[in-house]
């Protein structure tokens, strides 16, 4: 099986750039979208050429903001959304949908904000999240895939030092709660399988980011310990354009 997780930033702005013709390349058994920033509506009219498809969204009760969508080849034998906690389940978050030997997870973790005034809110949705997995991994293992906002390392970044404590996505408290995913059993497959690769997921539109490729790693593929001898491969398609991040896939059997 071969899963694709990807955020678009704005789906409809993102089929206007080759987006369609980059997933038939990659043919995904199953893609995750983050960031799809539309009504169901809209993103189901925009995902009309996946006929092949099953589709479930998530989106945000804010217009223009956040959303998630799930596109599965085989159809889940059920889907949910959100995590049942109020003050996190408005922004279409989260999507969970249910196969026979695993729980796939589709996240777009909230951003701690330019002057890191989300920061505290992130550290209690990041704890919330990781209950809400090890609850689901007690029934069966779990696939967690999705735009994490954090760089965990000091790899995962050009450059750390002078982002460390400053900037979202590299404070100590984001760090801790990807430490938290580890801790509690979660394997960052691309790590695991590629533990000295410098390999970026997302550059600022600015400065000329992607071209001089300064970049942060901060899309993941954490899988239960469990299933690692199944996991076949972990990729970063960095030179799939559409969106200031690029997909990331996994080959599992």
């Amino acid at each position: 099986m071969h899963i694709i997780s990807w955020n678009v930033n704005g789906i409809r702005a993102i089929v206007k750039k080759n987006f369609v013709e980059s997933v038939k390349k990659m043919n995904p058994d199953i893609i995750c979208l983050q960031e799809t920033r539309g009504s169901d509506q809209e993103v189901e009219k925009t995902l009309l050429p996946f006929k092949d498809y099953n589709k479930f969204f998530n989106a945000a009760d804010k217009r223009g903001y956040s959303g998630t969508t799930i596109l599965s080849k085989p159809t889940p034998e059920f889907l949910k959304n959100n995590m049942n906690i109020a003050e996190h389940d408005v922004e279409g978050r989260i999507q969970c949908a249910s196969y026979p030997n695993f729980f796939l997870i589709n996240v777009y973790v909230p951003n701690s904000g330019q002057q890191l005034d989300r920061l505290a809110y992130r550290k209690k949705w990041d704890a919330d999240f990781l209950s809400y997995l090890k609850e689901l991994e007690k029934t069966k293992p779990v696939i967690v895939c999705g735009d994490f906002n954090v760089a965990h390392q000091s790899i995962d970044l050009k450059n750390d030092k002078s982002n460390y404590n400053k900037t979202a996505g590299y404070t100590q408290v984001e760090i801790d709660g990807m430490d938290n995913y580890i801790k509690s059993g979660f394997i960052d497959t691309f790590r695991y399988f590629h533990p000295n690769e410098v390999a970026y997921t997302f550059w600022s539109y600015r400065f000329k980011a992607r071209e001089r490729n300064t970049g942060w790693r901060i899309d993941y593929f954490l899988v239960s310990k469990s299933l690692l001898p199944r996991v076949k491969s972990v990729s970063i398609y960095s030179h799939i354009m559409g969106s200031d991040h690029c997909p990331i896939g996994l080959e599992i059997e």
